[in-house]
């Protein structure tokens, strides 16, 4: 199992968006220095509490101080930008990575970003403007041209080469025959991750507990099934509150008192109540909603605590749910007390990790 982060990026509205990105480029470093395999980063318009509406100009920094861990949006909403431009912005980047990108493909969920944009979430068109779209990007990638191609949103015509030459579609990415194509999932039983296993994209799930990812990784299995796919646990990625301290208590105490505490109580329980996501915190589902807490959560769907216990907790997760590949962290604001946040990552790359690898070597 690797490890890796998922950041959204999370921050305080009343932080400086450079003071936030500074954060995140802390913890990216951290993450190459330790051996995280990858990091993805969200993009938002109109969340005061997500703070990125460009990530790959955020990776295009990384990647100066970088060595080894893949970068990637986590996702770029495909709905707000013509397939063509996006096309060429990320295999641009990924040159500059020599092939360290990923490519995250989202459709956006948030009501005001669609809002900002004038696409009508409700009617669930967002969703077919993201399938559009990636057809069209992967197609511009992979399809020699000319072509003139005409969808329900966008025209695209691939030019033939001008002026002896000289003029000419030109740019590819730098990963054959593209970089590595995830989506997201976060509703119970995906679709969007259905659709995912059909075209055996990296399945990324934002789920916090073992009923909700047993039935995301049903639905990739289902779609990579029905489309003759193989479905490789290996590829599957899950997005977790990690954090590990010396005790259970301290773990608890340094996330209520740090970026944790501030992100759920101030912006996220908020959201999933309001969205009636609120069940995928609960470890059981005859918990009453009242009963939710963010010291609930860190107690209960978190993976928060000793050594001992965040290996347990990872331990029966992927027990629970047949295996993962990948273990994504939400990166969380310890700005404020950075040595706590660079503890948890050591100890989590350097005690709990190789812990639980090699109890699952011998399962």
């Amino acid at each position: 199992m690797d490890l890796g982060i998922f950041m959204y990026p999370g921050h305080r509205p009343d932080q400086s968006l450079s003071d936030g990105a500074a954060w995140d480029l802390q913890m990216i470093r951290w993450a190459d220095e330790l051996g995280f395999s990858m990091v993805w980063i969200g993009e938002h318009y109109t969340v005061p509490w997500e703070t990125c509406p460009a990530p790959d100009l955020l990776i295009a920094q990384a990647l100066m101080e970088t060595e080894r861990v893949r970068l990637g949006a986590g996702s770029h909403n495909l709905p707000y930008y013509h397939p063509a431009a996006l096309a060429h912005r990320v295999a641009y980047l990924d040159h500059l990575s020599k092939g360290r990108l990923n490519f995250g493909a989202g459709a956006s969920g948030t009501p005001t970003d669609l809002d900002l944009f004038g696409v009508d979430g409700n009617s669930g068109v967002n969703r077919k403007m993201m399938w559009e779209s990636l057809d069209a990007i992967i197609r511009l990638w992979t399809e020699p041209g000319p072509y003139e191609w005409e969808g329900e949103f966008w025209t695209i015509n691939k030019p033939k080469t001008a002026d002896g030459d000289i003029l000419g579609f030109h740019i590819a990415p730098y990963q054959d025959p593209h970089p590595p194509i995830s989506v997201s999932g976060v509703s119970p039983n995906s679709s969007t991750l259905k659709a995912a296993g059909e075209r055996g994209f990296i399945p990324l799930s934002i789920a916090f507990n073992d009923a909700y990812l047993d039935g995301h990784w049903q639905a990739y299995a289902d779609g990579a099934e029905a489309a003759g796919l193989p479905a490789e646990r290996e590829k599957w990625g899950i997005v977790r509150e990690v954090f590990v301290a010396e005790t259970d208590e301290e773990a608890v105490k340094l996330c209520l008192e740090g970026g944790v505490g501030d992100f759920l109580s101030g912006y996220w329980l908020p959201v999933v109540t309001r969205v009636g996501l609120l069940d995928m915190y609960k470890h059981d589902p005859d918990v009453p909603d009242s009963e939710v807490t963010v010291d609930y959560i860190l107690r209960n769907s978190a993976m928060v605590g000793s050594v001992d216990t965040v290996a347990e907790k990872i331990e029966r997760s992927a027990e629970a749910v047949g295996g993962f590949g990948t273990l994504l962290l939400l990166g969380s604001d310890f700005s404020s007390n950075p040595g706590a946040m660079r503890q948890s990552m050591e100890l989590l790359a350097n005690e709990v990790m190789p812990r639980v690898n090699s109890k699952l070597a011998t399962a």
